[in-house]
């Protein structure tokens, strides 16, 4: 399962923030403790995170739903797109600076291979676990939409909403999406 975090301050302020390292707000540790309660009951066995605070916060959080500590390990590929100049930007002003772009962003392909090599990592060396990851929605939304048949984005998910849990299969380097766990209303 891949968890996005919880809503952060620049969230609520529709901010880019990419890599920069922004907590979660009270919204979103209730966010993250909403995920944890759907995540109960279907076997997790080890949670993680990315490495910026927001998904580890919201790992912690997880994983005390799920009567477990965690995260048990901070995944580097698992980090947000790092945006560069854009960081910190309000999103609907992106077009107006960056017309042709953001220069300095990490491609997108860059974030799928490393993200595809996270999952596929943790898979191979926890086989016999149930893994619950935090991480961002740039990553599991790029996911989704390299994902052959994954039907994202759609009417019912348009983008990826912070507390949502998303489902995939690992087999050997072989992802596929099973399905999405949405938030409680009002999140």
């Amino acid at each position: 399962m891949l968890i996005r975090h919880g809503q952060t301050d620049w969230n609520l302020a529709g901010r880019i923030q990419g890599s920069s390292d922004i907590p979660l707000n009270e919204t979103g540790r209730d966010q993250a403790r909403d995920a944890g309660r759907r995540l109960s009951g279907r076997g997790f066995t080890k949670v993680v995170s990315s490495t910026l605070v927001r998904a580890s916060e919201t790992a912690q959080l997880v994983a005390a739903q799920l009567g477990l500590t965690g995260p048990d390990e901070r995944v580097p590929d698992l980090v947000e797109r790092a945006y560069g100049a854009a960081e910190g930007v309000p999103g609907e002003d992106l077009p107006l600076l960056f017309p042709h772009g953001v220069p300095d962003a990490e491609p997108e392909a860059e974030v799928v291979a490393r993200t595809r090599r996270a999952m596929v990592d943790l898979a191979a060396r926890f086989a016999d676990d149930r893994i619950a990851a935090a991480t961002h929605g740039g990553v599991i939304g790029r996911l989704l939409r390299d994902l052959p048949n994954s039907g994202f984005p759609s009417r019912d998910h348009p983008r990826v909403l912070n507390g949502s849990v998303w489902t995939f299969e690992v087999a050997g380097d072989d992802i596929r999406f099973v399905d999405e766990l949405s938030p409680t209303a009002g999140q």
